[in-house]
C-alpha cells in the first residue's frame, strides 16, 4: 500500500482535531453538556421552546463549513464515492439507527467519552470501529460489492 503523501495534510488535521477538541471542551465547560451531533440533531427535530436556536445555529455551521473553505481557504477536495444513492441512503439510515441504539454517535462517544475516560464510551466507539471494519471487508471482499 502508497501513501498518497499529495493528499496526506497533517496540519489541517491536527488544527481541525485543536478545534473540534477546544469546542467540545468548551461545550461542556459552558452547558454542562456533551458535545453529541445526534442528540443535537435529534432534539432540533424534536425541540422544545427555547431550546432551538443553538441546535439550528450548529448544524447550519456544520453544513455551511465546507462552503466557507472553499471560499476564504480555497479549499476544493476531490471526493468520490463509489456506491450509489439507495446504498447511501440505506447506510445513512443504518448510521442514525445505530446512533440511537447506541445512545450516541461517534462524536459524543468517540470524542468526548473517550476524552472523558468512559468505559461505555469505550465500549461504544469499539463496538462502531468494528462494525465498520466488518461491514467493509464484507462488502469490498467477500461480496466483492
Amino acid at each position: 500500500m502508497q501513501i498518497d503523501w499529495i493528499a496526506f495534510t497533517p496540519g489541517p488535521a491536527f488544527l481541525g482535531g485543536m478545534i473540534l477538541g477546544i469546542s467540545a471542551a468548551l461545550y461542556v465547560l459552558l452547558h454542562g453538556r456533551i458535545l453529541g451531533i445526534s442528540g443535537i440533531v435529534s432534539g432540533l427535530l424534536q425541540a422544545r421552546k427555547g431550546d432551538w436556536l443553538w441546535r439550528f445555529v450548529l448544524v447550519l455551521g456544520i453544513f455551511s463549513s465546507p462552503f466557507l473553505g472553499a471560499l476564504l481557504f480555497d479549499m476544493h477536495p476531490v471526493t468520490n464515492i463509489d456506491a450509489s444513492w439507495f446504498a447511501i441512503i440505506l447506510a445513512g439510515l443504518l448510521v442514525g439507527f445505530g446512533a440511537h441504539y447506541g445512545s450516541g454517535c461517534t462524536s459524543g462517544h468517540g470524542i468526548c467519552g473517550l476524552s472523558r475516560l468512559s468505559p461505555r464510551s469505550l465500549v461504544a466507539t469499539t463496538s462502531f470501529m468494528l462494525g465498520g471494519f466488518v461491514t467493509v471487508y464484507v462488502i469490498r471482499h467477500l461480496l466483492g460489492i
